[in-house]
């Protein structure tokens, strides 16, 4: 390691996180001037990487779980010769920028998470080590050797207070994660305060209690930061890595370094001096030639590990043609194109809830898409999702598919996230419906992010019955309903399960909720198996068509789909059924398709759904009725619940005359 240039970029990365925050009057300073060594090292010595290939497969992921230091990040994916430019860290937090005001996925070359809320990024790293323990026994053989990285992630003592950040911290020491790190910026300050206002909390005992391996440091000491991450690499007792690193924030600005006043942009105003006697000429956003041509060897020299790691990958490629093929597919997110072939139709007598059905229907996709895998918050005997014969994931067995993430929600939708981030496996996690608020903001994150994670949620609506209203949601639907790029699908039979499932598959550009029951529901034999999973990938269809005239349209999902059938019945040949699973799928559709199913000229239209009714008129107009609970449930057996609350064929008949 050469300590002198290594020193001196660290001074230079601290010029450019002042310089960009200085410009935009806006962003933190805290963490990138804090922590300029730790990035020195791991970009100029510990980290093994490809800029020019930045989603290499045995890359080691860095992720920045502390996302508003953003400018650490983008100064060092800059620094080590990334496609991000001197102009793109000059254009921090500008419109249109590639480097926004925290790390955003997809949008910079070398981001590998998007970590705005704190704890994120500790959860989603998680995800990430799960992901590289699960490839390196699935693909690793005893002649090529492909995966043998490590993940790497920054955080702070706020990252360290959220409750995700503890749910997975405790999954990770717990499940053996040992290629692990994460440096803790321990520089005993928070935003608004010192760190000792909110927090007392031993940090060595605590990590020591969940069973990682501790190691402190110095973390503005070149050396000592190299030689933790030395031993953490080294993986001798097979436990997950913390590297405690005391800083000391604002480093550069003696006006703030130390202070809470460090953490934003208050120091920026010092700028000038600052950079003077950090040896920094007056030139803005300065790298030296000194600084640049070391990263540039640096990355020269990464580049042929990155080419002989090729050439394995080419020797094992040949040796293992169907394991390269899955890897390939994996990579791809490919979805076998006659994935309903490979899931059995089900019995016209079959009658069962939808989480029942979707147990059958998991086990199903998990023979088709060897990268899908699933796990539930303690909850696999409720939620129906165990993946039979495929194992549990653990130290001992990496290559079993069921996750028991334990009773950690929140840190259950961070790590599916992580997986996904890694782009290697297909990741799902179960859990009740009502309990969705508490992982609603990694559902969040990945919508926003794109990511093919599918949340698997049973006991639906107030069907749920004598738990009562606890544990019966009735706002939660609309409420995920509302999330942009967030498609919620409610099926209403067994086939509409399946095609629920096969529609979350296909989709690669962003989550799926399967919004599943308790309850039995009858299976709507007039319509094939067919009809109704094709259905359900357009997200509302006709279930049932009118006979006569069209003069009515009735419109449910889930379980109360079943109620728009009979009421037509009873209404006569002018009813038509048309089934919603999935609002966002519909809304996607041609104006042409939407028409047809819909027609504007037919204005007599009634919705029911056991939920609050609020997002049904956009469908039902303002001379249609919707049915719904805009009120919190009843302990009481589920169907007397839904009777007391309106959810029957007779209120739908009731609301159409």
């Amino acid at each position: 390691m050469n300590t002198n240039v290594l020193s001196n970029a660290a001074n230079e990365a601290r010029g450019l996180a002042m310089d960009a925050v200085h410009a935009c009057s806006s962003g933190h300073l805290g963490l990138p001037l804090g922590c300029a060594e730790i990035g020195a090292v791991l970009f100029g010595e510990s980290l093994s990487f490809n800029p020019d290939a930045p989603r290499w497969l045995n890359r080691d992921r860095f992720i920045l779980s502390a996302g508003h230091g953003s400018m650490f990040l983008y100064s060092w994916l800059h620094i080590a010769g990334y496609a991000v430019s001197i102009e793109d860290v000059a254009a921090f937090r500008k419109l249109h920028s590639i480097t926004p005001g925290h790390p955003e996925f997809h949008e910079t070359p070398g981001v590998e998470a998007t970590t705005g809320p704190l704890g994120q990024g500790i959860a989603n790293a998680v995800g990430f080590a799960i992901s590289g323990k699960m490839a390196a026994a699935k693909y690793n053989t005893a002649d090529h050797t492909l995966f043998d990285s490590h993940v790497v992630a920054l955080h702070g003592d706020g990252c360290l207070q959220e409750g995700v950040a503890k749910e997975a911290i405790a999954f990770a020491g717990h499940s053996g994660l040992d290629n692990l790190i994460l440096i803790y910026d321990s520089n005993d300050v928070t935003l608004d305060a010192m760190a000792d206002v909110t927090q007392g909390e031993d940090a060595k005992l605590y990590f020591e209690s969940q069973c990682w391996d501790v190691i402190e440091i110095d973390g503005n000491d070149l050396g000592a930061v190299e030689k933790a991450m030395q031993i953490a690499k080294a993986n001798k007792d097979k436990k997950p890595k913390v590297i405690i690193a005391k800083t000391l924030i604002g480093k550069g600005i003696p006006e703030v370094a130390g202070s809470a006043k460090a953490h934003g942009e208050g120091g920026a105003k010092f700028i000038v001096e600052s950079r003077k006697n950090l040896g920094l000429p007056e030139e803005s956003f300065y790298v030296s030639k000194d600084t640049k041509s070391y990263f540039a060897e640096r990355k020269e020299a990464q580049a042929k590990v990155f080419a002989e790691w090729q050439e394995t990958y080419d020797a094992w490629a040949k040796a293992n043609p169907e394991l390269a093929t899955e890897l390939t597919e994996g990579v791809a997110m490919a979805t076998p194109s006659d994935l309903s072939a490979q899931i059995p139709t089900f019995p016209e007598d079959y009658k069962d809830a939808t989480r029942g059905a979707g147990g059958k229907v998991i086990n199903a996709v998990a023979k088709a898409i060897p990268q899908f895998l699933t796990g539930s918050a303690d909850l696999f005997g409720s939620t129906k999702n165990y993946l039979s014969g495929e194992g549990d994931f653990s130290a001992s067995n990496p290559v079993g598919r069921n996750i028991w993430f334990g009773i950690r929600e929140h840190a259950m939708g961070a790590m599916c996230n992580g997986i996904a981030y890694d782009g290697i496996f297909r990741a799902s996690g179960a859990t009740f419906l009502v309990f969705a608020d508490y992982l609603r903001p990694a559902i969040r994150l990945a919508a926003l992010s794109k990511l093919p994670t599918t949340f698997i949620f049973t006991h639906d609506s107030v069907g749920v019955g004598e738990d009562g209203p606890t544990h019966q949601p009735v706002e939660t639907v609309s409420g995920l309903r509302v999330i942009p790029g967030l498609d919620v699908i409610r099926p209403a039979d067994a086939e509409e399960t399946a095609g629920a499932y096969i529609a979350a598959m296909m989709r690669t550009d962003g989550p799926t909720t399967l919004i599943l029951s308790r309850q039995s529901m009858p299976q709507m034999n007039h319509l094939s198996a067919e009809e109704r999973r094709d259905g359900v990938l357009r997200g509302g269809y006709i279930a049932v068509k009118e006979k006569g005239e069209l003069t009515t349209i009735l419109m449910g999902t889930g379980s109360e789909l079943q109620h728009c059938v009979e009421a037509a019945k009873q209404i006569g040949d002018g009813a038509r059924v048309v089934s919603m699973p999935c609002l966002e799928r519909f809304d996607r559709q041609s104006a042409e398709y939407r028409e047809s199913v819909l027609p504007k000229a037919c204005t007599k239209r009634v919705s029911i759904e056991a939920g609050v009714s609020a997002l049904w008129w956009k469908y039902v107009g303002t001379e249609g009725k919707a049915l719904g609970i805009d009120r919190f449930g009843i302990s009481a057996p589920g169907d007397v619940v839904m009777k007391e609350l309106g959810m029957t064929a007779e209120d739908v008949v009731k609301a159409v005359s």
